[in-house]
């Protein structure tokens, strides 16, 4: 027989469910990570990027759950290292993207590269950008333990409540992937839109990594 000491009572499962859909429908990093990965690369990429994302988050809430967010709200270097270590890896990943295609002898710039990113690249660039974003994890230690049922383990209730988070916001984020695959083709028709795809998917992955290299320590929401 399943110990439903452990469950939350429906009011709080709805309260828990409003809450995380309207956090994870507002934009933030994140989206603006799978929806550039989409505009450049196209839907598939866009959903292997979202669920890297889910996995780095899952991976933040497992952090709260064991205590790293304490460590995370306490330490300021180690919140520091794993902050600039995150914005060093999008930096990355915008310099990457600037770069032009190689093999185009004419010197064409169709800005899509030799061969298409393997769908494992993608899943693990945007599981290492989650994961390496102290903030989520602060996030989830200040929002899920407002829904924990006292005299049960908080540990299996953070990482359960964190569980459908990710679940939530990963459902969002796929909407936005497939709302920017309808807009790919018009951008792609455009005169010179694969560079301008390349650009901005650029921009935005180098726009990032200086947003996280520079904001402070207060928790933000993992969409």
């Amino acid at each position: 027989m399943i110990d439903t000491a452990f469950l939350p009572s429906p009011a709080v499962m709805l309260a828990f469910a409003a809450a995380s859909l309207v956090l994870a429908l507002t934009p933030g990093p994140a989206v603006l990570f799978v929806v550039a990965r989409t505009l450049a690369q196209g839907r598939r990429a866009g959903l292997a990027s979202v669920a890297g994302v889910a996995l780095g988050n899952f991976g933040n809430a497992l952090g709260a759950a064991l205590g790293l967010a304490a460590l995370f709200a306490i330490s300021s270097l180690a919140f520091t290292v794993v902050k600039w270590a995150g914005a060093a890896y999008l930096v990355w990943l915008g310099l990457k993207a600037l770069r032009p295609p190689r093999g185009d002898a004419a010197g064409e710039d169709t800005g899509l590269p030799v061969r298409p990113v393997r769908p494992a690249r993608l899943f693990r660039d945007g599981f290492v950008v989650a994961l390496l974003n102290p903030k989520t994890a602060l996030f989830f230690a200040a929002f899920l333990p407002q829904f924990i049922r006292p005299g049960t383990s908080p540990a299996l209730q953070i990482m359960g409540f964190g569980a459908a988070f990710v679940a939530i916001a990963g459902c969002t984020d796929c909407l936005y992937v497939l709302a920017a695959s309808r807009l790919r083709p018009f951008f792609s028709a455009l005169r010179g839109g694969a560079a301008w795809g390349r650009w901005v998917t650029g921009g935005t992955f180098i726009g990032l990594g200086v947003y996280t290299a520079l904001s402070g320590s207060r928790a933000r929401p993992a969409g």
